[in-house]
């Protein structure tokens, strides 16, 4: 069996808080990359649809750059770390201000699988054959 090779993609400053998307990503969390897909797109989240576009990605990045067959593609990391905060004020009793975080988070995904096989090149004898005709 071929070695397993690992694939990253990042999906940064979502808008959206990391305790709620981490939730989302725990669901799919070591499980197949076809299944995971599924699986995000029956959850009624909203961070569903953030956590499917990176798998999404990192599946593109290793079939499409790093040559591995997608049939093969399982989630080894899966992280959710949080990003910048945007502070902002809302108005409460008597005119005060009231301070309150918008945070967002990053997305870490890393998918391993096998690569395809290689084809094998097609052999110059056809073209010789028709040569000496």
């Amino acid at each position: 069996m071929a070695d397993l090779k690992a694939v990253r993609s990042y999906a940064k400053g979502i808008d959206q808080a990391p305790r709620k998307v981490s939730l989302v990503a725990s669901l799919v969390r070591n499980r197949n990359v076809a299944d995971a897909i599924v699986i995000l797109s029956h959850t009624p989240k909203r961070a569903a649809t953030a956590v499917k576009k990176a798998i999404e990605s990192a599946q593109a990045n290793a079939v499409n750059n790093h040559g591995l067959d997608g049939k093969t593609l399982t989630i080894s990391t899966m992280s959710v770390t949080s990003d910048k905060r945007m502070k902002r004020f809302k108005a409460n009793a008597m005119g005060r201000p009231m301070r309150f975080q918008k945070r967002s988070s990053n997305i870490l995904v890393e998918v391993t699988g096998n690569e395809k096989p290689k084809k094998k090149p097609v052999s110059a004898k056809p073209a010789e054959e028709k040569e000496k005709k």
